[in-house]
C-alpha cells in the first residue's frame, strides 16, 4: 500500500456539498437550489452534479420530494434489516458469476467515513464488482473495509484473506465468510429506491435514469465495523431474497 490514492471527482463534489451542509450554507431542513443554479454556484457540469446528488440521497444527506425538490435531511438515516449473507448467495450461488472491476486502495471519503470509523488520512481497500446471473449483469457491488491495522486487530488473518482474494471472483464479504475465521459477523442495512446515474449506467449499459434498488450495508464484528458495501440492483434484476428472524 505505497501508492498515493486519488479521490474520484464525483466524490470530491459530494464532499464539497457535505462541507456546505456542515458549514450552514445549506442547513438541515432547507431546500437545495435547482440543478442549474447549484451547478453554476459550484462551477461544475449538471451531469457531474447529478451523480453527486444521487450519492447524497443514497447516504441520507438529502431527500427528494415531488413538487418540493431536494431537501437537506435533519439527521442520518437509520440502518436495519437482513440476515447476513454474501450477495452471491442471495442471488443464487449456482447461477452467479462475480466479475472484478476495481481492486484498489484509496483515501477514505465522507461517503466512507459515514459508515466506517476510519481516520481521514489512511488507506482503505475499495472493491467494485459486477455480479452476473445467468450471463446478465444483475448487481453492482461497491465495498470498502477498514485499514489493514484495524483488520489485523479484529483477526490477524484478515489482511491476508483480502490480499489473497484480490484477483479472485468474489465479493469482499464472500471472501471473508469463505475464509471461515469463525468471526461473529453482524450486518445492518438500508434499502433505498434511486436511479443508476451516468457512471453506473455505463457499467450496466443502461440509461442513467434506470430505476434501481440500493442496499447499503455495514458489516461488524462485535460492534466493530469491518466493511461497508453498496449493492445496486437495477430494474429487471432477479428477486433478492431477504431473510429475517426475531
Amino acid at each position: 500500500m505505497s501508492r498515493r490514492p486519488q479521490r474520484r471527482p464525483v466524490v470530491e463534489l459530494y464532499e464539497r456539498i457535505v462541507d456546505a451542509v456542515r458549514g450552514g450554507t445549506y442547513p438541515p431542513g432547507s431546500t437545495l437550489p435547482s440543478e442549474p443554479a447549484l451547478a453554476a454556484a459550484l462551477g461544475v457540469s449538471r451531469p457531474a452534479l447529478r451523480e453527486a446528488l444521487i450519492l447524497l440521497q443514497e447516504d441520507g444527506w438529502i431527500s427528494v420530494r415531488r413538487g418540493v425538490g431536494r431537501t437537506v435531511s435533519s439527521g442520518p438515516t437509520r440502518r436495519g434489516l437482513e440476515r447476513l449473507q454474501p450477495v452471491e448467495s442471495l442471488l443464487g450461488e449456482d447461477v452467479v458469476k462475480v466479475r472484478p472491476l476495481v481492486r484498489d486502495i484509496e483515501e477514505p471519503t465522507d461517503l466512507v467515513m459515514q459508515h466506517l470509523p476510519v481516520p481521514a488520512r489512511c488507506e482503505v481497500r475499495f472493491w467494485e464488482s459486477i455480479v452476473d446471473v445467468d450471463g446478465t449483469a444483475a448487481c453492482l457491488v461497491e465495498e470498502w473495509c477498514v485499514p489493514d491495522d484495524a483488520l489485523g486487530a479484529i483477526d490477524p488473518g484478515l489482511p491476508k484473506v483480502l490480499e489473497d482474494a484480490v484477483a479472485q471472483p468474489h465479493t469482499m464479504l464472500d471472501a471473508v465468510v469463505a475464509a471461515d475465521l469463525r468471526l461473529p459477523l453482524t450486518g445492518t442495512s438500508t434499502i433505498t429506491a434511486t436511479v443508476l446515474g451516468r457512471r453506473r449506467g455505463t457499467v450496466f449499459h443502461r440509461p442513467p435514469d434506470t430505476p434501481v434498488v440500493l442496499v447499503t450495508q455495514v458489516v461488524s464484528v462485535e460492534r466493530h465495523p469491518l466493511l461497508a458495501a453498496k449493492y445496486v440492483l437495477p430494474s429487471g434484476a432477479p428477486t433478492l431474497v431477504v431473510r429475517q428472524s426475531r
